[in-house]
């Protein structure tokens, strides 16, 4: 994967157009597509370090489903485009896995902001890796959290693939054990405030999030409620650094 390859999938063509400007002349190498279709033969040819995905697209398709389709494949980081500012869909598509939501019209700008944000988490630079102690790998319960490479083992030995967003989750979680966390905390701790500080954005990432790491997501032993307070994570985690 190139650090700064990006895809843009819109129906809109003065958007994709400014977007390839904008973005290039940021120092990006941006490739754009019209549908769905388009995307999957871009993504079978190379990889990417993000996509920028409409969330309505021609002939009756829809974004959230291409990101359902993506995200049973890929992690790659996912910014939703919208002409509708609708807390409903915002909450739709971080289920589905999206990793930021951005209503049109939008700023440059922000977008770039955004962006940048989205794969400073996902690559961060050796130095910010040892200030902040991500050099270690974090065990619990069977599963390895590798924290430097992003990457979450399962206890069979088996990749299980997060979007930056459900990482960045597990990784708050692990840190603070046996600590009832808060909505508005872990929209601090996991630096989501882009994300607009609504509840059900956070619930919707730890619902995905008990999919992938709770024997049974509808009764979780790892990553429980505390009604009216918000989660607290049972495990028991141990700090290898490496």
């Amino acid at each position: 994967m190139e650090p700064d390859r990006i895809l843009v999938v819109d129906d809109d063509a003065r958007i994709r157009q400014m977007l390839v400007r904008y973005f290039e002349d940021n120092g990006f190498k941006v490739n754009a597509v019209a549908n769905g279709a388009a995307m999957r033969s871009e993504l079978a040819r190379g990889s990417y370090a993000a996509i920028f995905l409409d969330l309505v697209l021609p002939n009756g398709e829809n974004g959230l489903e291409l990101l359902r389709e993506l995200r049973s494949t890929s992690d790659v980081p996912v910014l939703m485009l919208t002409g509708q500012d609708d807390v409903t869909d915002k909450v739709v598509g971080l289920e589905v896995g999206a990793d930021d939501y951005i209503a049109k019209p939008f700023h440059l700008r922000e977008l770039l902001a955004r962006l940048r944000t989205i794969l400073r988490r996902r690559t961060p630079s050796d130095a910010t890796r040892h200030v902040n102690g991500e050099d270690e790998t974090l065990a619990f319960e069977g599963w390895c959290l590798d924290v430097s490479r992003r990457r979450l083992t399962s206890p069979r030995g088996d990749d299980v693939a997060l979007t930056t967003g459900e990482f960045d989750m597990l990784l708050v979680f692990v840190r603070n054990p046996g600590r009832v966390l808060s909505r508005e905390t872990l929209m601090d701790l996991t630096r989501n405030r882009n994300l607009e500080a609504f509840d059900r954005a956070i619930d919707a990432q730890i619902v995905r999030l008990r999919k992938k790491i709770e024997d049974d997501p509808k009764s979780p032993d790892l990553i429980q409620s505390v009604r009216g307070v918000g989660y607290v994570f049972t495990g028991r985690p141990e700090r290898t650094s490496r």
